[in-house]
C-alpha cells in the first residue's frame, strides 16, 4: 500500500478502503504527476516569497488565488479526477472542497503540530471530512513528518483538548495526553507526490522540524455534501486572522444532498485578501 507508482490505478482497492475505515488512514498507490508536482513545488516557492508576513506553516487557500497567464495548480490539483475518484470511496460521492493549506516547515525552525483532532476546530455537521495530505518534499520523521493514532477516530465523542501553554505551536489546541497513548503513533513518511488520506477523527500531529530539510505539503479537505457547514458556530477569528465560518465552498461533484450550504460566502472576502500577492 506504500508503492510509489504514478501510473498507479486511481482507485482504492478493498484492502485499502478497510485500512481507512479500521485504521482512520490510508496512503494509496496514486501519486500526482511529475508536471503538476513541479508547478506546485514552484507554487509553492512563489507563495512564501510573496507573503513573508506570513509564517509558511500557515499559508490559507492557495487555490483561491488568482494565478497570473494560468490555471491556478492548487485548484488543478484539488480538482484532479484520482483523487476525487478516492475521497467519493471514503466519504460518497457527492464532495465539497471547503478549504486548502500549504503547510511548509522551513529547514531549522519549523513549527510543531500537537496532537490534535481537526474535528475540534469545524462547524460541519454531521462532523465529516476527508484530509488529503499530499507531499511536495520528501517527508520523514527526520524533518517534521505527521504521525497518526490508529483507530483513534473511532470514537463517537471527541477527545478532550486544552489551549497549550507551549510557544512555537501551529495549533493552539491539543488532545490531553491522559487522553490516548502516544507510544501507538505511526510515523506518515511520503515521497514527493505521494498522499495520504485521514478522517476527521484521527489523532494526529507532527514533530518541529530542526534538520536542515524542508518539509513542504498541500493540504486538500473534502466533506460529503450530505453535511452542511453551519455558518452560525461560534467562531472566533484564528492566528491567521479569519474565522472558519467565512471559509468559501466550492462544490465539486454532485449535488448539495444537505440543501442548506452557501457556495456564495466568503469568496469575494478572500478575493480581497488574496488579491494582493503578487504571484
Amino acid at each position: 500500500m506504500n508503492a510509489v507508482a504514478e501510473s498507479a490505478p486511481a482507485r482504492l482497492d478493498e484492502q485499502a478502503i478497510r485500512h481507512y475505515r479500521e485504521r482512520g488512514y490510508v496512503i494509496p498507490d496514486y501519486r500526482l504527476p511529475a508536471i503538476l508536482l513541479d508547478t506546485l513545488r514552484d507554487g509553492c516557492d512563489r507563495i512564501i516569497a510573496a507573503d513573508p508576513r506570513t509564517r509558511p506553516e500557515h499559508l490559507m487557500n492557495p487555490h483561491l488565488i488568482q494565478w497570473p497567464g494560468a490555471a491556478n495548480p492548487f485548484m488543478e490539483a484539488a480538482s484532479q479526477a484520482a483523487i476525487l475518484d478516492m475521497v467519493g470511496q471514503l466519504v460518497g460521492p457527492d464532495l465539497i472542497l471547503w478549504i486548502t493549506r500549504i503547510l511548509c516547515k522551513p529547514a531549522g525552525d519549523g513549527q510543531e503540530v500537537p496532537w490534535h483532532q481537526d474535528g475540534q476546530y469545524w462547524p460541519i455537521r454531521p462532523l465529516g471530512t476527508c484530509s488529503v495530505w499530499v507531499a511536495l518534499d520528501p517527508v520523514d520523521r527526520g524533518n517534521g513528518c505527521m504521525r497518526f493514532i490508529p483507530a483513534s477516530h473511532r470514537r463517537d465523542a471527541l477527545y478532550r483538548h486544552w489551549v497549550s501553554p507551549r510557544e512555537n505551536l501551529v495549533l493552539d489546541q491539543e488532545v490531553l495526553p491522559e487522553e490516548f497513548d502516544q507510544e501507538l503513533a505511526v510515523d506518515v513518511a511520503l515521497q514527493p507526490g505521494q498522499m495520504s488520506f485521514h478522517d476527521v477523527r484521527m489523532i494526529h500531529g507532527s514533530l518541529a522540524n530542526t534538520s536542515e530539510r524542508r518539509r513542504a505539503g498541500l493540504i486538500l479537505r473534502f466533506f460529503p455534501a450530505t453535511s452542511h457547514f453551519d455558518r452560525t458556530s461560534a467562531n472566533t477569528p484564528n492566528a491567521q486572522g479569519f474565522a472558519v465560518t467565512e471559509q468559501p465552498l466550492i462544490l465539486m461533484r454532485g449535488v448539495d444532498r444537505s440543501g442548506r450550504n452557501d457556495f456564495d460566502h466568503g469568496h469575494a472576502m478572500w478575493a480581497a485578501r488574496l488579491g494582493g500577492l503578487k504571484i
